[in-house]
Formats: structure tokens, sequence, C-alpha cells
């Protein structure tokens, strides 16, 4: 008898986590796994035998799988910090390219946003940021759009009536804004990368603020909705909140 492919058994394996994934948390029962995933019911098992000793399946008392706890490791660390700008890099320099506007990614340290890439225009722009340089998280629309999108226990603005006002905005539109307030003649509109429900990042648009006002920011804000939904990884989304006419 010949032994089966290695690849076809990879494959498999493949597939059934697939299906386990799509089953949820009630689970799926052998036999109908073993349908899906168009294998015999003694070959699966060992399948599932094996994604269970590595924790990536687990089994109910009522015998129905479903998905280990080992993904959840799989799924972190291809979300990881860092890693985002490789995975993110294609998406940014599609937002560059459909605005020609500077493209940063960001994500909070602290009680700062710290740059983890940026993608350059070809027009000149003259801005201070660097990859790696941190600043305060409530003066950027980086900082702003992640403090927005956070759930239940809202950002604890302290006696900041003034920053609380701007999150509930941005909060309400899905996207943040800042206007000079790091360097003169700069605004930047910035909308926040979910994973899970909860912010793991932000990307904004930098441009002088005769770029970034009335129809030309409603324009960009479009642009960071259509191209980012288009072009991220799976996994990561914008907030349902992102008004469809800015």
């Amino acid at each position: 008898m010949t032994a089966p492919s290695p690849l076809g058994s990879v494959d498999k394996a493949l597939l059934t986590l697939d299906a386990l994934a799509r089953a949820g948390a009630g689970g799926v029962a052998l036999a109908d796994l073993a349908a899906e995933v168009g294998a015999n019911k003694s070959t699966l098992h060992r399948t599932l035998a094996a994604l269970r000793h590595r924790g990536y399946a687990d089994q109910r008392p009522d015998g129905a799988y479903t998905l280990g706890p080992a993904v959840l490791s799989l799924g972190a660390a291809y979300l990881a910090e860092d890693n985002l700008p490789g995975l993110l890099r294609p998406a940014l320099e599609a937002l560059r390219d459909e605005v020609d506007e500077l493209v940063h990614l960001g994500t909070l340290a602290g009680q700062e946003v710290v740059y983890l890439d940026k993608v350059e225009p070809q027009r000149p722009l003259r801005v201070w940021s660097a990859v790696g340089r941190r600043i305060p998280v409530a003066t950027t629309a980086l900082g702003r759009a992640i403090l927005a999108a956070t759930p239940d226990d809202r950002p604890d603005t302290g006696k900041d009536d003034t920053l609380g006002a701007i999150l509930d905005e941005a909060r309400r539109r899905g996207y943040a804004t800042e206007t000079e307030e790091n360097e003169p003649g700069i605004a930047c509109v910035a909308v926040a990368l979910v994973r899970a429900g909860r912010p793991v990042a932000a990307v904004s648009i930098t441009a002088p603020v005769e770029r970034m006002t009335g129809p030309a920011r409603a324009e960009r804000v479009t642009a960071l909705r259509d191209v980012l939904t288009r072009a991220l990884p799976v996994g990561l989304s914008l907030p349902a909140e992102v008004s469809r006419d800015a």
C-alpha cells in the first residue's frame, strides 16, 4: 500500500483547523468533520489526536471537537507589534499612493505613541518624524484614535475635559484629528486598527493644513477607510463608526 503524501497530511490538518474555526465554541462531531474535510474517520481521528497533543484542538465532554488554546499564540505572533510594520507595509504604501501624503503607523507605549513605520510621499513635506520616535499620546491623531477605540474602561483623561471631548468626538466619527499641535502648519487624521475588539495600532495621514481642511480632509478620511478596508491583513479591521460621508 502506498503511504499517504506528507503534503496531503498537512493539508488535511489545515483543513481541519479551518473547519474547527468555522464550527466555533459549539464544536463539531467527528463524523461531520470528516465529511467536511473529505477524510475518513480513522485518519481524521489521528490528525485530531496530533492537534490535541499540540494544543491546537480540544474535545468537549460531549465528544465534539473545537479549536484549542494554542491557536491564540499563532494569532498573537502574527499581529505582534514587531511584526506589524512588515505586515502592514503594503497597506501603508497603497494609502500613500492614493493620497500622495506622508503616512505613519504607530502604537501605544505607556503614555506615548511610538512610530513603527512611515511611508514618504512623492511631494516634499518637512515633518519631524522618525521610526522609533515617541510623542505624548494625547497630542497626536494616532494616539487619540487608539484611545477613542479602547472599549469598556474608557481612557482616564483626568481633569482634562478638552481631551475627553476630543476623544468623544473621535469615538463618534471613528477617526481622530490633530491640527498644528505638534508642528506649525501640519495636520493629521488617523484611524485605529482593531483586533478582537481592541485597538493594537493606528494609521495616520499627515499633510499641510491647507490640504487637511473641509472637503480635503473628508477625502483623506475616505481614503483611510477605503484603502485600509481593502488592504488590511486578516485579523485587523477599522472601527465600525468610521463615517461613510466623513
